[in-house]
């Protein structure tokens, strides 16, 4: 295991799950037809529990461009390294979306409606105006940048003479619940993307395999969810920065 190999399967991990759970809940035939955004949202947050239990240790567990940036920016993570951990993630979304379009294959022949079809892949808007949908992009994803600045290592003691306690994968439990509560107060605009790579990289496959019946991969809609993000974690930063300098 290296740093750029628990990027991507840490991401992969994630993808399979959360681009899975929609899978489930919208095509035709599923045991879990119709579970709902309560569902899709659950489960979305414990993909990305998986993903960085699995990461953490080695790579710190970004699995998210905009993590990566957001912590270049405000935490001096090495630029150095920023590109090759893109690349990473991006694979790996690409490996788990291919991997829900081989599992539920039967299930998306089965559905007629293009636009859930294409669903598992990437996001789109629930009232197309694309203005209001980059503007959620933003605040989502300054609301996960920000509040992961904030997020410490557990310990108990007093300030000068504190403990750190070994919490184990436990430690990847705050993320999960950021992702969890975005989704629930934040997600109903656009589907919360707030990662490019989830929503670029699944976006690729759905227009590179042959699916039956499949319809537009929404390429004039593609660059909300890379924009809106990056706008929303630079900014982010800045604030952190801001506050703290």
């Amino acid at each position: 295991m290296n740093i750029y190999l628990a990027e991507f399967i840490g991401t992969a991990l994630m993808i399979l799950l959360g681009n899975g759970v929609v899978a489930n809940v919208v095509l035709k035939g599923t045991k879990g037809n119709n579970g709902g955004w309560i569902s899709i949202t659950t489960a979305w947050a414990l993909a990305v529990f998986v993903g960085v239990v699995v990461a953490g240790p080695y790579s710190g567990a970004h699995l998210n461009p905009i993590v990566t940036l957001g912590l270049a920016i405000g935490k001096g993570f090495n630029w150095e390294l920023v590109p090759f951990y893109i690349l990473a993630q991006l694979a790996g979304a690409m490996t788990g979306s291919f991997l829900v379009w081989v599992m539920y294959k039967d299930h998306f022949d089965a559905t007629e409606d293009p636009g859930l079809k294409a669903a598992p892949f990437a996001t789109a808007p629930a009232i197309r105006n694309k203005a209001s949908n980059l503007v959620s992009e933003i605040i989502g994803t300054f609301v996960l940048i920000f509040v992961i600045f904030y997020f410490t290592d557990a310990s108990m003691g007093t300030k000068e003479n504190t403990t750190p306690i070994g919490l184990g994968s436990l430690g990847a439990i705050p993320v999960a619940f950021l992702v969890w509560v975005i989704g629930l107060a934040l997600g109903g605009t656009t589907g919360y993307a707030i990662n490019p790579a989830r929503d670029l990289g699944p976006r690729i496959i759905h227009a590179l395999i042959p699916m039956k019946g499949k319809g537009s991969s929404d390429w004039d809609y593609a660059w909300v969810p890379i924009i809106g993000p990056i706008a929303g974690a630079t900014l982010a930063a800045v604030v952190y920065l801001f506050m703290h300098k």
